[in-house]
């Protein structure tokens, strides 16, 4: 199947995708709710930080940068005076920011009902991360999985005394149907001769829905009411694209017709995050129309799931270790 005929199953021919995060979480109120977002300093991120203080949840912002970090909350407060943040300093490619920002939060007694894993990195040439790790995989996915097990218990914890349901929100992208079987050959994941930056991104795509996947069977045999999906927010020209060479800018230049805005982008972040419709759903794909789909068949592979589960689990302890 061609690039776009895949692109049409997503909605942009016959089909409205184009609703804003304002409009999807109209009418709900979020006053009684605390969100983490990572990636908040620009594009949909900004955006859903903005969209969710408007619904009045409290949102811990995080950035690599807190100077970049404080402006763009300054820039959010004054525009709405009201809004709840907090900013908190980490760097997803980095193991120990990771931990340092989970033990801080922890220390802040914030409860944490809604985890935003918002913030990625697209097309970089060939680098490894300050542990060691592909700097994609580093920060897309090996990250945020990590964030995500190190908040589970206060996630929990905020569950068992609110009795609301927790969610989990992943970032992936229609990418994801491009990764082959081969792509998640992991032990090669720092071989910079079997480097490709695209078949890197497909593969991070492919694992923040594995991810998910895999924690939503644990979910389920642990009866923990605490959810977690994921999806494909649209062809949106960010700054995720400045690693574009004249080729990939090229190629977004023709595609501008099937772009979206940050507004239309961040509409499934907030609307997985905050709407009552989604009580008890986990483990789904939705598309830049809110609407649920099915994902690649690799993408719900039970072998393969446990596989970069466990790889996961066993990279992190490697580089734990002194």
């Amino acid at each position: 199947m061609g690039l776009w005929s895949r692109l049409g199953e997503f909605g942009f021919s016959g089909f409205s995708s184009s609703p804003t995060a304002e409009q999807v979480t109209e009418g709900i109120d979020g006053s009684h709710l605390t969100a983490i977002v990572t990636g908040t300093t620009s594009g949909i991120g900004r955006e859903t930080v903005r969209v969710l203080a408007k619904r009045g949840v409290t949102v811990v912002m995080t950035a690599r940068s807190m100077e970049r970090g404080e402006q763009v909350k300054e820039s959010l407060l004054k525009d709405n005076p009201t809004a709840k943040l907090h900013l908190m300093e980490m760097d997803l490619s980095s193991i120990n920011s990771v931990i340092s920002f989970a033990r801080a939060f922890y220390q802040s007694n914030l409860p944490l009902n809604i985890l935003v894993n918002n913030a990625g990195v697209f097309g970089c040439p060939f680098e490894l991360s300050v542990d060691g790790v592909e700097l994609m995989f580093a920060t897309n996915y090996l990250g945020p999985f990590l964030l995500t097990n190190l908040l589970l218990d206060k996630l929990k914890a905020t569950v068992k005394e609110t009795g609301m349901e927790g969610r989990i929100v992943n970032v992936s992208s229609l990418a994801h149907r491009f990764a082959l079987s081969s792509t998640m050959e992991l032990e090669k994941l720092n071989d910079p001769s079997n480097y490709q930056r695209y078949d890197a991104y497909v593969r991070t795509k492919l694992a923040n829905l594995l991810h998910a996947y895999e924690l939503t069977k644990r979910f389920k045999e642990e009866g923990c009411n605490v959810t977690i999906n994921s999806l494909h927010p649209g062809v949106i020209p960010t700054n995720i694209s400045r690693n574009n060479n004249l080729f990939d800018s090229i190629v977004m230049f023709l595609m501008r017709p099937i772009f979206k805005n940050v507004a239309q982008g961040a509409s499934p972040i907030c609307y997985i995050a905050l709407h009552p419709k989604l009580n008890g759903i986990s483990g789904k794909y939705f598309t830049t129309d809110c609407k649920e789909i099915a994902p690649s068949k690799y993408a719900t592979d039970e072998h393969l799931s446990k596989r970069l589960w466990n790889f996961s689990q066993e990279l992190i302890g490697i580089i734990k270790k002194p």
